[in-house]
Order: structure tokens, then sequence, then C-alpha cells
């Protein structure tokens, strides 16, 4: 009984839970726009500047873009958000879209 109760809660726990971090290098403007407080400006400038100064080295590199700073929006959370390698992986916002 106790093993059963220990599986249910374990299993509890994960439900519903996603990682969600959105690569900035590559991800589109509907992408971007998924990560909290990205307008649809602000995912246009990311765009914009990784055209011109091309890939983002580091997530702190963020700030050099027009209109992304400390004082428009949590730059920690936006930090744990967005990554510079790897894929685009979304936040699922409803369980019925898992398949």
């Amino acid at each position: 009984m106790k093993k059963t109760l220990i599986a249910i809660a374990t299993l509890l726990t994960f439900t519903g839970t996603a990682y969600s971090a959105v690569n900035i290098n590559t991800a589109t403007q509907a992408e971007l726009q998924t990560v909290k407080g990205i307008t649809a400006a602000n995912a246009k400038a990311i765009i914009d500047y990784r055209s011109k100064a091309g890939s983002f080295r580091a997530t702190d590199d963020i700030a050099n873009v027009e209109g992304i700073n400390s004082h428009t929006m949590d730059m920690q959370q936006l930090r744990e958000d967005i990554t510079v390698t790897g894929p685009t992986v979304l936040k699922m916002k409803d369980k019925a879209a898992v398949k």
C-alpha cells in the first residue's frame, strides 16, 4: 500500500509539469511570443537583432535587444525561459494536445 501511494504521489508531482525553453537563436516570432513578457514587437526586435548581429552567445545577450531591459520585464524570469542552444521546447497549455 505504501509503495502504491508513493507511486501515485510521484505521478501527480510530474503531471502537468512541462519544461519550457525557447531558443532565441532559432525560434520563430510565434514561439518567442510564448515567453512571458515577450510581445510581438519584442519578438520582432529579437529576430531583427540576430539577423544583424548574428547568434546570441549567452542568454544575458538578450539585454542588447532594443526594448528588452530590466525596466520593462523580469530579466531573471526571462533568462530562465530562454536558451541559446538546443531545440525550442514549449510548455503544454492543454493536456489534450498530448498525443
